[in-house]
């Protein structure tokens, strides 16, 4: 017992630093490769101070300013917004292209929160239904409301979606000890280094629960958001000009994401559907994902969950400390922490077959605390804004990395430069 006890102390405060530093001191952590492509970027999203949407389940704190209105409680009604951050001070346009191009992206670029604006409040879930014959069936004037909700939601994001070049949407899902203000901050930066393609929308759930137990506060809060995501993403499917949803996933975010990105492609089969057409999902990116190995296959594997997608990049580190924590209290070996030599050969192979499953292992990771090297480590954060720019695979020209084995890759230091060659093994 007494094993435990240390891991057990330790494990909410390591992974508190799935939240990172408070937005108006949040850096852009050298976020971008070298080059910024200015001229990708939609003449309406070339402003120092644009609106990144959300969805949110979180409660609303009482007496909540406009900057900061959402806290860790939980909300049976979601609320769909925008909130304005700011790219630096008293930066113009064209000064923040030139601080984001070269030598000049790799310095500090801080970011702000402006306000938060609410704009559609759907109803409290779940929705009063009866059965006849049989069948269940929502109440006609609960279902009438919250189909006037969702229409409100499609026209919005279709009203942002005829402002840009590409007709996609990326939603970025975190992981606990995350404030609203902190996850608005990541996706604002990962938005504007890809060259801020589409609509960014936030989905933030109830985490960042605080004391000993907020760890597995939040963890509960993943279980409950789950419903709210599945609705989040069908109505984005539903909207008229979209073409395609990203979403990137952090930590406990992994399981919120998979989890209801697996319940949809399940019901999309089941009606006769191709999930990837139907649901229009594009990239998934799951980042230091704290998930069981041996449940994700299971789960995710035995669902023939890669093929709902167009392809799906996992980002892993072996020495992630904050995931060995978790894999000593929860004795499932963490996703995050795979290696090529923990597959067996009949996954190895079913990934081969699929093709568009690519697992990266990040070099230069810190070991104890490298839980959120996706957010502070400029090779991950680069490949991640190349990923979403040209919809590639790893190991080509435009993502140049080297392939360690069958669906396995290596993300090197100086990462977007070519890798150095491997030297040869001994009988090659």
């Amino acid at each position: 017992m007494s094993r435990l006890i240390y891991p057990a102390l330790a494990l909410p405060l390591l992974l508190a630093a799935c939240g990172g530093p408070q937005l108006a001191d949040m850096p852009n952590v050298h976020a971008g490769p070298e080059g910024y492509p200015a001229a990708e970027v939609a003449p309406a999203a070339r402003t120092v101070q644009p609106d990144i949407w959300f969805v949110t389940d979180r409660g609303r704190l009482a007496g909540a300013q406009s900057v900061q209105p959402y806290g860790a409680g939980r909300s049976a009604e979601m609320a769909f917004g925008k909130a304005k951050v700011r790219f630096g001070e008293r930066l113009d346009w064209p000064a923040l292209i030139a601080r984001s191009s070269g030598d000049g992206g790799r310095g500090a670029l801080r970011l702000r929160p402006v306000e938060v604006t609410e704009t559609v409040r759907f109803p409290a879930t779940p929705l009063p239904f009866d059965v006849a014959n049989g069948r269940v069936r929502t109440l006609p004037e609960a279902q009438a409301a919250w189909d006037a909700k969702a229409a409100a939601f499609r026209n919005e994001i279709a009203a942002a979606l005829a402002q840009t070049e590409r007709r996609e949407v990326t939603v970025y899902v975190h992981g606990v000890a995350t404030t609203f203000e902190e996850a608005q901050g990541t996706l604002a930066n990962l938005w504007h280094w890809a060259g801020r393609p589409g609509v960014p929308l936030l989905y933030s759930w109830p985490s960042g629960n605080t004391g000993f137990f907020g760890y597995f506060r939040d963890r509960e809060a993943g279980e409950f958001t789950i419903f709210h995501l599945k609705q989040t993403l069908r109505m984005l499917g539903e909207t008229p000009g979209l073409e395609r949803i990203n979403l990137i996933a952090h930590s406990r975010g992994t399981d919120i994401a998979t989890s209801a990105l697996r319940e949809l492609a399940i019901a999309e089969r089941a009606a006769g559907r191709v999930p990837r057409r139907s649901l229009k999902l594009g990239t998934l990116i799951l980042s230091a994902p704290d998930l069981d190995f041996g449940i994700m296959q299971q789960r995710l594997v035995a669902e023939q969950f890669g093929p709902a997608l167009d392809q799906i990049n996992v980002y892993l580190n072996p020495g992630d400390g904050p995931l060995g924590l978790a894999q000593t209290l929860m004795s499932g070996q963490r996703f995050g922490r795979i290696r090529p030599e923990d597959l067996t050969p009949a996954l190895r192979e079913t990934f081969s077959r699929i093709g568009n499953v690519h697992f990266i292992t990040v070099e230069a990771a810190r070991p104890a605390l490298g839980h959120g090297y996706f957010r502070n480590n400029p090779a991950v954060l680069s490949d991640i804004v190349l990923a979403l720019r040209h919809r590639v695979p790893p190991g080509g020209e435009r993502r140049p990395m080297r392939r360690l084995d069958a669906n396995f890759w290596s993300l090197h230091r100086d990462y977007p430069s070519p890798p150095e060659p491997r030297p040869p093994a001994p009988g090659d």
